[in-house]
């Protein structure tokens, strides 16, 4: 079994923020790092030319949530300096095709986020045929908080079951459940809200920072 990926995503709204906790998370043993939605609208293309001036060889995520224009969107992104850009399974079949192609051109690669999706399994298959190299299993930050008891544990089992790519299964889960997702089948662990950064806001929470990620590092690697 390959080695898990520990992504972080950095949810917060200033570039000097988020290198402080991407420089934290890198010292901790992060392999992925991801300038987060709240962080692309504070910040737009200078977020992604931050990281990768700060980190020329660490895999970085734009988490764009693009349901329209994703073409442009995308090569904007990878011209920026990300690898991976976001597009939602909501979205029109015309703008996964747009961004995988962009993908393709520019050497990066495509996460579709089947959040919301009527039929999540069947919209991560499509997904993949439509040439995405991994489905991000999600329950949004709105919507756990709204209705609690929510969890992207509950749609993963049939989502790993649907794909051979990829998955990634994201959205409040505690360390131990997100290291279940592993045990379930997924590869790649995102950590944000609310375990390092706060549930109720988009801030890092606390300031050891960089001491709970070594930990959750080492808990997932082992």
């Amino acid at each position: 079994m390959a080695k898990p990926i520990i992504q972080v995503s950095l949810d917060v709204t200033s570039n000097e923020e988020a290198l402080e906790l991407a420089h934290a998370a890198v010292a901790a043993g992060v392999d992925w790092l991801e300038a987060g939605t709240p962080l692309i609208l504070a910040e737009g293309l200078r977020c992604v030319q931050a990281l990768r001036e700060a980190f020329p060889d660490k895999p970085i995520v734009a988490d764009l949530k693009t349901m329209d224009g994703a073409g442009l969107e995308a090569e904007m992104m990878f011209r920026a300096g990300a690898n991976m850009v976001v597009v939602m399974g909501q979205a029109h079949d015309a703008s996964i095709i747009e961004q995988v192609k962009m993908a393709r051109q520019y050497g990066g690669q495509v996460m579709c986020d089947v959040m919301l999706c009527p039929d999540k399994p069947q919209r991560a298959r499509e997904a993949e045929s439509l040439g995405v190299d991994y489905i991000i299993v999600h329950t949004g930050f709105d919507e756990r908080n709204m209705i609690p008891g929510l969890s992207p544990l509950d749609d993963l089992p049939a989502i790993l079951e649907a794909v051979t790519i990829p998955v990634q299964a994201v959205g409040g889960l505690t360390v131990e459940q997100a290291i279940q997702t592993l045990e379930m089948g997924a590869q790649i662990v995102v950590f944000g809200a609310p375990l390092v950064i706060s549930g109720s806001a988009f801030k890092a929470a606390g300031d050891n920072f960089g001491d709970v990620l070594r930990e959750i590092v080492r808990k997932v690697k082992g």
